[in-house]
């Protein structure tokens, strides 16, 4: 684990990934709204499921990570003087970004997921 918090911790091929001190499990990356594939695959449980069900899980996966957004949006959105504090504007924008990319990631993923 690394020592520093700005540094990027290299997880070994074969190694769970950690979460917080934690063990990383499938479902709590779901609920965290991880919803990379590549990500998802160093479960092992995920190349036992079909791949209607991955993409059912990574599609839940989104929407978690949609909801986060949009409650981070909020916050920002509703902090005390926010007329006052210009940069918060910018934070905004960052995460419609983020939104608008996690619409395009989602569309790309249905066309790869629904190939026979």
């Amino acid at each position: 684990m690394a020592s520093d918090p700005n540094e990027i911790e290299i997880i070994p091929p074969g190694t769970k990934p950690s979460f917080g001190g934690q063990l990383m499990t499938l479902q709590k990356a779901i609920e965290i709204g991880e919803y990379n594939p590549e990500f998802l695959a160093t479960f092992e449980e995920w190349h036992t499921f079909s791949k209607h069900t991955q993409f059912q899980l990574i599609e839940q996966a989104i929407e978690n990570r949609d909801r986060q957004l949009i409650q981070q949006w909020s916050k920002i959105n509703n902090t005390i003087d926010f007329s006052q504090k210009p940069e918060l504007q910018q934070v905004l924008r960052n995460i419609e970004e983020q939104r608008r990319l996690l619409q395009k990631d989602k569309e790309r993923l249905f066309l790869e997921y629904s190939k026979p």
